[in-house]
């Protein structure tokens, strides 16, 4: 793998320090970063949260999540890196601890030091947040703000995020962050499009005939209960994840490889997607709500058991029918899905070719199915094209459907760096190009209210599905309706 180059010393302030999203992917990310050698000396890491807590005892806690997440680094790096942190307690909706923060910021090198704080708290928080550091001073012309999503629950919830962040930072200063535009094989969807004159003369309506975008999770709500059943597949996924892969599929080619080129063509795609509202939302949506599971052995509780509220009405799996109303995707369907307690997990995008207009061969060669090209995000992260091949062998043309396949690992080998790993050095280095522009984040909640509010004045409660199924029946009828199939892996 090419190295990477160091970025200066910065400043990184984590809200949330003490928490899962802190623990489990910033800190190790950022251990990987400072192992690679591109944390340049006097770079300083601060833990910000309520509990009371010293240095030592914080460090303590992230070794042990280093330990349990690091696979690769030595403990000399975790030993180095750890003298970068420090931790401070900090009351965000209250007084205490804001002058602790300034002394600790102030006693950095000044000038043009980046300082970023990361707000990896519950959204509630984020206006507070940015409230208490506009108020006490503590934003200068260097700093940038960090938003985890969600980012509100609706258009209205979101435009009061956006507006209370607008008043501290500027919008070049906010990077608001979708962990899934980090991963290597959504930044090669990219690179397969534009920098490859096989595709992109392919990549229209007269030769696709469908997109399949699917998210699947094999695990439950487990600890973010309290947070799930208050947003659902369709606001904890759909709005995000699925509608940003799904925008880099559709777009159009930028001018440039420039963030506000690449931004302002996924804006074009939400604005472009056919609505779904009360009209047709019964037609071309699907929610359902796991169950126990039918898997013998399995220990699977059914996700109301799990929140601990029968009544639960909130989905766990959404699957549903959309169009890109433009001349290039003029009416070829996207089909997404996300769930959890689903029989895999898997990642991945699929482009369904339309089949050969004639076939030369007879029935003997067997049936001709069309090419597809699957870019799988994850696990095992690379690209497939199927083809039609013949298969070896005397005794006439046989033909086999085969994949071309480009595995990262065996392309590029080595470890491949999480997604974290890249984009919190790019919000150090201040380039925006992987986080999502605010009229971007309004413009997909201006897409998912009217599905929410179909399925909320709806009678009808989620479809029931087995845990480790491939969620309701309605899903595949959904689908099926249109003469096409889910994609399933073969080898």
């Amino acid at each position: 793998m090419t190295a990477s180059a160091a970025v200066p010393a910065f400043d990184l302030v984590i809200f949330g320090g003490t928490g899962d999203l802190a623990l489990r992917k910033l800190l190790p990310a950022l251990l990987h970063r400072h192992a690679e050698g591109q944390l340049a000396p006097g770079t300083r890491v601060l833990g910000i949260a309520r509990d009371v807590i010293g240095d030592d005892e914080w460090r303590a806690r992230v070794r042990g999540a280093l330990e349990r997440a690091n696979g690769s680094v030595t403990p000399q790096f975790i030993d180095e890196f750890l003298r970068l942190l420090s931790y401070s307690a900090l009351d965000i909706e209250g007084v205490a601890g804001w002058d602790e923060l300034r002394c600790w910021l102030d006693a950095g090198v000044g000038g043009e030091r980046v300082r970023v704080f990361y707000l990896a708290t519950s959204p509630n928080l984020f206006a507070p947040t940015c409230e208490g550091l506009r108020t006490h001073g503590l934003i200068d012309a260097h700093s940038r703000v960090v938003i985890e999503k969600p980012i509100g629950r609706d258009l209205d919830s979101a435009r009061e995020i956006n507006a209370a962040i607008g008043r501290a930072f500027d919008e070049r200063n906010t990077f608001r962050i979708d962990h899934y535009l980090g991963k290597e094989t959504v930044q090669n969807l990219i690179a397969l499009r534009f920098a490859n004159a096989l595709f992109e003369p392919l990549w229209r309506a007269q030769h696709i005939d469908h997109v399949q975008i699917t998210v699947a999770e094999t695990i439950g709500v487990e600890r973010r209960g309290a947070y799930y059943d208050g947003a659902g597949a369709l606001r904890d996924m759909v709005q995000n994840h699925l509608l940003q892969l799904l925008c880099l599929v559709a777009m159009e080619p930028p001018a440039t490889f420039d963030a506000d080129a690449i931004r302002d063509e996924k804006l074009k795609v939400l604005h472009a997607l056919a609505p779904i509202d009360a009209s047709n939302a019964a037609q071309h949506t699907v929610r359902g709500q796991y169950r126990d599971s039918a898997v013998a052995g399995s220990q699977a509780r059914a996700y109301v058991d799990e929140v601990g509220r029968r009544d639960s009405r909130t989905e766990t799996f959404v699957a549903l029918r959309t169009q890109v109303r433009n001349w290039r995707w003029a009416e070829v369907p996207f089909y997404l899905r996300t769930g959890k307690c689903l029989p895999q997990r898997v990642s991945e995008i699929v482009i369904a070719f339309r089949s050969v207009p004639h076939s030369i061969f007879g029935a003997g060669a067997g049936a001709l199915v069309p090419n597809e090209l699957v870019v799988r995000v994850q696990p095992d992260e690379g690209i497939k094209l199927w083809l039609m091949l013949k298969s070896p062998g005397p005794g006439g043309m046989r033909l086999r459907r085969v994949p071309l396949d480009m595995s990262f690992a065996n392309a590029f080998g080595g470890r491949q760096p999480d997604a974290y790993e890249r984009l919190l050095l790019d919000v150090v280095r201040g380039n925006p190009m992987l986080f999502m522009r605010r009229d971007e984040v309004e413009a997909a909640w201006r897409w998912i209210d009217p599905i929410r509010a179909a399925w909320d004045a709806s009678d009808e409660a989620p479809r029931p599905y087995a845990a480790g199924s491939w969620g309701p029946s309605a899903a595949i009828a959904l689908i099926e309706r249109d003469g096409r199939t889910w994609h399933e892996e073969q080898a």
